[in-house]
Order: C-alpha cells, then sequence, then structure tokens
C-alpha cells in the first residue's frame, strides 16, 4: 500500500467511525490525518521530482560521455607524424605541433621546430607546398600530407 493509499485509508477510517470533531480529541485526529494527507502529497511530489532529476541527470551523463568519446577520438587520431617517417628529421624531444589557432578563424597555423633549434610557423598553403627552408639554417624541411590528414 503507497503513502497516498494509507492516508485516503485513515481518512476513510475516520469517517467511518463517526468521531466527532467538534470534540478535543476528535478535532485532535482530523487534524492528524490532515496533516498526514498533507505531508504524503508533499513527499509525492518531491519523490516525482527526484525521479525527474535522476532522469534529466542520467541524459546529461550521456551527452557528456558521448562528447567525451568524441574528443577522445580525435585526440587519438591526432598523429602529426609518423616516427618511422624519413621525410622528417627530428630529436624526440622536439614536436611538430599542429592546429594552432590564433585568432582567426580562416587560418590554421603550423608549427615545426628544425633540427638547429629553430621555430618555423606556417599556413595551409606552405603545408600543400610540400616543404619550407629554414631561414636560420637553410635546411629544406620536407613533409607531405595523406589523404586521411586533410580531414
Amino acid at each position: 500500500m503507497t503513502l497516498s493509499e494509507k492516508s485516503a485509508y485513515l481518512k476513510g477510517l475516520m469517517a467511518g467511525m463517526e468521531l466527532k470533531t467538534d470534540s478535543d480529541e476528535g478535532k485532535m485526529i482530523a487534524a492528524i490525518v490532515e496533516l498526514l494527507g498533507d505531508v504524503t502529497k508533499t513527499l509525492t511530489d518531491v519523490q516525482e521530482t527526484t525521479i525527474a532529476i535522476s532522469d534529466e541527470l542520467d541524459e546529461i551523463e550521456d551527452d557528456l560521455d558521448a562528447i567525451e568519446d568524441f574528443i577522445m577520438d580525435d585526440e587519438d587520431d591526432d598523429d602529426e607524424y609518423d616516427e618511422d617517417d624519413d621525410d622528417f628529421e627530428y630529436d624526440d624531444d622536439e614536436d611538430l605541433e599542429e592546429g594552432f589557432d590564433f585568432g582567426d578563424e580562416d587560418t590554421t597555423i603550423y608549427e615545426v621546430r628544425c633540427a638547429c633549434g629553430n621555430v618555423i610557423n606556417f599556413d595551409e598553403e606552405t603545408l600543400e607546398a610540400g616543404s619550407i627552408v629554414c631561414p636560420e639554417c637553410g635546411e629544406v624541411l620536407e613533409f607531405s600530407l595523406d589523404e586521411d590528414d586533410e580531414d
């Protein structure tokens, strides 16, 4: 039996007993039964709200999981270069960093570190050209753009 059913049962029981509500005891019992009915109604509302909030939180958690999966998949696909690729000469401590956006949404600036230590920034056009000359040491840095990298 639910709380609402128990509260209704007590009201019915009180009515069936024909308690006189004009006596002190009758007034007190009627007030207690009314209070129990109000408490039951409030508690039922709280339970329904809690269930609704729980459902919303579950949906938010699912959305966040999907976003996390999307971001983690992007990070897994961000292999800028292959260590076995002969076109690149680099030190293990030096990174080729791709995808820096310096405020202009239409222009992506790429960064590569030459073996001499000089950091060179270049744009998409230079990337498509396939090479760049280090202004510091004159070494030609070559790179290839795979079909997968264009996406």
